[in-house]
């Protein structure tokens, strides 16, 4: 009887911790999101998640318990994430960080860890098997070198690649025979990371296309923005920290061009006034000499 009762209470408690664990994540934190984490090998999320120290906190956990979470986080502390309930889908973990949404998805985008290619992975960039010994004994695996076109040698029963050699170009399929042979050698052309599937901020729900920005075109569209607000503003003279400078100028060289045009003299004027009269003076000499 005392050993089923151990046994009942033991998974409860700790579904227990895990919860008053994410209520306290979820509570103190700007930022949470939910992250895809399928296909992530425990190695591969160990790195990632030391490469993000400091900056995020994830949690696994049962989308049951997430669930419980967001339940017990409105009712004891009265912060609503119910609009996450919904969204409750796949293999996913919390993630919860002080950074905007947008920094935090920059962040997992800078911090992804190599990964092992699979049979139709798309490459992201050039696959290249480098020149060396591959350690792979010669036998049939020559064939598939060949089959491949790299160009390789035999040397004390081992297989040399002889050159530097590009087996898939980027955004080409990936083929079975070689992502084996990439397997056997130690080669991951392939990048693993965290993937945003929706994060709550202030009161909104950015889902992961909302978040993918452009840094450079949106620092253009916001330049072009502000050098049109700028000109509006200096041509219509509306007078701004920014536009008065310009403004103040534009007025003082229309003064100027006014003043020397009308021949009245100031003391800005007067060198300007004098250089006019001079050069229609020659320009009369020269027609009078004509």
């Amino acid at each position: 009887m005392s050993i089923s009762v151990l046994r009942e209470v033991k998974p409860r408690e700790r579904k227990r911790k895990i919860i008053d664990e994410l209520i306290e994540i979820m509570g103190s934190h700007k930022t949470i999101a939910l992250v895809d984490i399928s296909g992530l090998r425990a190695l591969q999320f160990q790195r990632l998640r030391s490469s993000l120290r400091g900056r995020v906190q994830i949690k696994v956990a049962k989308n049951s318990l997430i669930r419980k979470a967001i339940e017990e986080l409105k009712e004891k502390r009265g912060i609503d994430l119910s609009q996450l309930k919904d969204l409750l889908t796949g293999q996913l973990a919390v993630l919860a960080s002080n950074l905007s949404p947008f920094e935090v998805y920059a962040l997992l985008e800078k911090n992804k860890v190599p990964a092992k290619a699979r049979p139709g992975d798309i490459a992201i960039k050039d696959v290249v098997i480098p020149a060396g010994n591959t350690g792979i004994p010669a036998g049939p695996a020559l064939s598939l070198f060949k089959k491949f076109k790299i160009p390789v040698k035999v040397e004390e029963g081992s297989i040399h690649v002889t050159k530097d050699t590009v087996v898939v170009k980027a955004g080409e399929a990936i083929p079975a025979e070689i992502a084996e042979l990439l397997g056997k050698l130690g080669i991951e052309p392939m990048e693993a990371g965290l993937s945003i599937k929706v994060a709550f901020y202030e009161g909104r729900l950015f889902k992961v296309e909302d978040l993918k920005i452009d840094v450079e075109a949106y620092k253009k569209r916001i330049t072009d923005a502000f050098t049109n607000a700028l000109s509006l503003a200096v041509n219509a003279i509306f007078m701004t920290r920014e536009s008065a400078p310009y403004i103040i100028s534009k007025a003082f060289m229309e003064a100027m061009n006014l003043a020397v045009n009308a021949c009245y003299p100031t003391r800005e004027t007067i060198g300007y006034i004098i250089m006019k009269a001079h050069a229609q003076a020659v320009a009369l000499s020269n027609l009078v000499r004509l």
